[in-house]
């Protein structure tokens, strides 16, 4: 299966204040797209192009460090891209997601703090994440464009620690941008989504 770039579920200036429209210009239309053709000219030359995209990540985990590198990152974007929305963030979380918080991650507060701070000590580029595994909620980090994915887990919620991410919005302020991203960013029904079919 050929990897696309999807378009963005919101326009430009959408998440504005908080991620702004040049950072979603350069992170989608370069950064994204270059995973994207780079991953499908890969994945055709290791055979594995009629695969899917989760398959192809497993699968050249790894094995094959050019493609794992650009297919988990489209992998990674697919979801981050909807895991933002326009007025999202905060506390308010849908019933069974809040429930699952609270028992596997001591509350929205804790989870929080964990989170952010999952994100602010990855070192160098990687992501911050929450998954299921064995039934439950854990909060993780990765290196690069490394996922859960292939620790056995499934992600339903990830934030891109890369530099392009937030340099041109918050410069060298990582955590801050975190904080912006959980408070102000984060679409808790899609991560619900993602919470019940992982279940």
């Amino acid at each position: 299966m050929a990897f696309e770039l999807p378009a963005l579920p919101y326009d430009y200036e959408a998440l504005q204040p908080f991620m702004s429209k040049e950072t979603l210009e350069y992170h989608h239309d370069k950064h994204h797209k270059a995973y994207v053709d780079n991953g499908n000219k890969l994945a055709a030359e290791a055979g594995l192009d009629n695969l899917s995209l989760e398959e192809v990540v497993k699968q050249s985990f790894g094995k094959n460090a050019g493609l794992f590198n650009n297919a988990a990152q489209h992998y990674n974007h697919v979801h981050f891209w909807k895991w933002m929305k326009k007025g999202g963030g905060g506390n308010k979380l849908p019933g069974a997601l809040q429930a699952a918080v609270d028992s596997d991650l001591g509350g929205y507060d804790k989870f929080k703090a964990d989170f952010i701070a999952a994100g602010t000590t990855q070192f160098g580029s990687g992501w911050a994440w929450v998954s299921v595994k064995n039934g439950k909620l854990e909060i993780s980090k990765t290196p690069n464009g490394e996922n859960p994915l292939v620790h056995g887990a499934t992600p339903i919620l990830g934030v891109d620690v890369w530099e392009h991410s937030y340099y041109i919005d918050y410069r060298n302020a990582r955590p801050k941008y975190l904080e912006a991203f959980v408070d102000s960013l984060i679409n808790w029904d899609y991560v619900l989504e993602l919470y019940e079919k992982a279940k």
